[in-house]
């Protein structure tokens, strides 16, 4: 299985680069980001490569991080989720939008992504949020080291953190842009009440 190519970029096509390693050409499929951030043609390249072999196949992935790869993999798991799809939602979000979408339950934003439907988004959103809302908003909200290592703030469905996103939203700001800013509202004052995440949320949508 191939994990990793080093190599040069030879050519572009459409949704997918040719990387020389060593005089040979391997095709590898990517998200329009990844295809942004490798340069040009002929500069030196490194991917991280995930490798799907089928019966009358073998296709590469290329990714310019692992975070992207990871979330990648992440979104394969939904039924009907396959790498085309994976991978035209990359094109759309970044790997931390895409989680930050999902735990926000934005659908919206996931329907950026051709080929990504309401239904598909709504299925994303359904199957995720629990395996991402935690990561995404424990770690916007974890307290900063320098104040001891506390343990970081408990997120859950309700609570000041949802209450307070909810009112971003109802004020008109987009979920995962509510979310995203009441989490950094969280984080900067180790959890905070209701009104304090809200002001200081509002802050960072205005900032």
């Amino acid at each position: 299985m191939i994990a990793k190519l080093t190599g040069i970029l030879d050519r572009r096509d459409d949704g997918a680069v040719v990387i020389d390693v060593g005089g040979v050409g391997y095709l590898v499929f990517v998200s329009a980001r990844t295809a942004d951030r490798l340069g040009p043609v002929g500069g030196a390249v490194n991917l991280q490569i995930e490798t799907h072999v089928r019966e009358d196949h073998i296709h590469l992935f290329g990714f310019a991080d692992q975070e992207e790869q990871a979330c990648f993999r992440l979104l394969q798991t939904v039924q009907g989720v396959g790498a085309k799809a994976a991978l035209s939602i990359l094109s759309a979000l970044s790997a931390d939008s895409v989680l930050t979408a999902i735990a926000a339950q934005d659908k919206a934003l996931l329907t950026r992504a051709d080929g990504v439907g309401p239904k598909l988004a709504q299925r994303i959103v359904n199957e995720l949020k629990d395996k991402t809302a935690a990561l995404v908003m424990a770690e916007a909200a974890r307290p900063n080291a320098a104040d001891g290592g506390a343990a970081p703030v408990v997120v859950g469905e309700d609570g000041p953190i949802a209450d307070a996103v909810s009112a971003l939203v109802n004020l008109g700001y987009g979920r995962a842009e509510a979310f995203a800013a009441v989490g950094a509202a969280a984080r900067a004052h180790d959890g905070g009440d209701l009104e304090t995440l809200i002001t200081a949320g509002l802050k960072e949508l205005a900032s």
